[in-house]
């Protein structure tokens, strides 16, 4: 059985096998999420279940591990695995014939990295003992997500779109995504014990 010590202790010595199959599962949790996108006709963002998928992982693993599953999951997609929203990969040409890597939502998985590290900070200091704190971890890493996010599709909208575009048709299912979140945490567990 892993427990949260033996994860941290992995988390400094990530060539144990349980922390390597830990980050391999983490960003296939991620990777699976991407498959679940919206296009919304309005904004180059779609929404996806990745932010789901990232805050989930930072918080069972911890900031280590979790960071480390997020960086494996964007190396599968710039070696052109198609782990991104849709099944796409770094080098798929988006409707702007732009490398997604390049594209203007790379800032959101930029901060991907950040999110996982943020969420599993704080669950390692104890904020996943309860729904409350787990939300405010959550929240905070998904706010991660939209300052890597922000100014790089401000890039490619306009500073005056970026919000309207990239954040605002978002927060009800951010939101929805966080309590979700949270509401899982306690299955990871489970499956990380075992």
């Amino acid at each position: 059985m892993i427990s949260s010590r033996t994860l941290a202790w992995q988390a400094v010595n990530p060539t144990r096998p349980a922390a390597v199959v830990a980050v391999i599962a983490g960003s296939a949790l991620i990777a699976l999420a991407a498959q679940l996108r919206i296009d919304l006709p309005f904004s180059p963002v779609p929404v996806t279940g990745q932010t789901f998928a990232v805050l989930v992982v930072g918080a069972a693993l911890g900031a280590r591990l979790g960071a480390a599953a997020v960086i494996a999951y964007l190396l599968e997609g710039l070696a052109g695995l198609p782990v991104f929203a849709g099944g796409t990969s770094a080098w798929t040409p988006g409707t702007t014939g732009i490398p997604v890597i390049a594209g203007p939502t790379a800032g959101y998985l930029v901060g991907f990295v950040a999110a996982a590290a943020i969420v599993g900070a704080l669950a390692e200091r104890g904020f996943d003992r309860n729904v409350v704190t787990t939300i405010v971890a959550m929240v905070l890493g998904d706010l991660a997500i939209y300052v890597f996010g922000l100014p790089w599709l401000a890039k490619f909208v306009g500073i005056d779109k970026a919000i309207p575009l990239g954040l605002q048709p978002f927060i009800a299912g951010d939101l929805f995504k966080i309590a979700l979140a949270a509401a899982a945490l306690p299955l990871a567990w489970r499956v990380l014990r075992r």
